[in-house]
């Protein structure tokens, strides 16, 4: 909790012994120092990380410097994929390298990453490499800088921007699996298509070939200026299959196109959804957690924005952690945007568990 870089790593790093790799969150003003201590302290080891809100197991801040130490009964590799927002294919060959170095095998390997920016376009790019190979994706987009500052990802020493830091972790005595916790369902049974969208602006223009504000104030029986701040209750979410995925809207232009955190494409199918019990949901996430990990090690999360102001505002964030922590050792970060095995999402919860 220390306000002074040097403090708080040699705070948080006290049990720290031989680290293969570390993840580490902290103070966005300390973000600097925190990286380049961290290089000058464990100059073996491979280490990602980034700034904002954090927490471990009951605690959480915007303050604190949490660092993960992965340090035995684990191969790891890291790397950078870099210019998201124009080819970030060309470093694909990054994530083929470190996967191919920690040999993945059947269900023991997953992705921790950190990104800034382009989030669809990232991971349509790792998808290529991690589908091969059957590893999951657990992810967030760094969230929190201060206005007019850009958001920063850390790598060995070196902070980046428009840019995804990833580790490669193989679990080497035991299961390594993603989860993911979404709290809402169909607000009815009544399917819309995205007939207009602009994706460079992630702006759902149209729904069924009418301003798309105008739908979803019709379905839920509002008016227009309502529509935003309805966000945290009444999503939308996109429809693949069985699943839902969520879509946050953060701003209603003038010809009721509505501005996303998550891109949509035409001909999508989108439903108007609704907050369900999340109690029970985050108890069901625990319970099948629980029931398929013989002993949990380590979990790492991704809370979004969104959950956490609405857990904040429910005062529910506090529990949500200690229930949690009841499993095993819990870190995370309240991410701007959330990247899970082949999707980005928003409102939702994304979770590596190891053994």
């Amino acid at each position: 909790m220390a306000g002074n870089a040097q403090s708080a790593v040699d705070e948080a790093t006290r049990q720290v012994q031989k680290p293969q790799g570390i993840i580490f969150m902290t103070d966005y003003n300390l973000l600097p120092q925190v990286t380049e201590i961290l290089q000058q302290k464990y100059p073996d080891a491979e280490v990602i990380g980034t700034s904002g809100t954090s927490y471990c197991n009951k605690d959480w801040s915007d303050k604190m410097t949490v660092i993960t130490s992965i340090e035995s009964e684990a191969k790891i590799s890291a790397g950078r994929i870099s210019r998201l927002d124009r080819c970030p294919v060309e470093d694909l060959g990054n994530l083929e390298r470190s996967l191919k170095n920690v040999g993945p095998g059947k269900e023991d390997t997953v992705v921790i990453e950190f990104c800034t920016n382009e989030e669809e376009r990232l991971v349509t790019t790792m998808r290529m490499a991690l589908e091969k190979n059957d590893v999951g994706l657990c992810g967030g987009t760094a969230f929190g800088a201060p206005n007019g500052k850009p958001s920063y990802v850390a790598i060995n020493g070196e902070l980046f921007e428009n840019s995804c830091v990833y580790m490669v972790i193989k679990n080497t005595s035991g299961k390594a699996r993603v989860y993911a916790e979404n709290i809402y369902g169909k607000y009815n049974e009544v399917p819309h298509i995205a007939t207009r969208v602009n994706r460079a602006k992630k702006a759902l223009v149209e729904l069924d070939h009418r301003p798309a504000a105008d739908v979803y104030a019709e379905t839920l029986g509002i008016s227009r200026n309502e529509v935003v701040g309805n966000v945290l209750k009444n999503p939308m979410g996109r429809s693949v299959g069985d699943k839902l995925f969520v879509a946050s809207a953060h701003t209603l232009e003038p010809n009721g196109a509505l501005l996303n955190y998550k891109k949509l494409n035409e001909n999508d199918t989108i439903y108007v959804l609704q907050l369900l019990d999340y109690d029970d949901i985050n108890r069901q996430t625990r319970e099948k957690i629980q029931g398929e990990s013989r002993k949990i090690d380590l979990m790492f999360s991704f809370n979004c924005i969104y959950r956490y102001m609405l857990f904040t505002q429910e005062n529910y964030f506090g529990t949500l952690l200690q229930n949690m922590s009841s499993l095993g050792t819990h870190v995370g970060y309240v991410a701007g945007g959330e990247q899970y095995s082949n999707q980005h999402v928003n409102q939702t919860m994304v979770c590596a568990v190891f053994e």
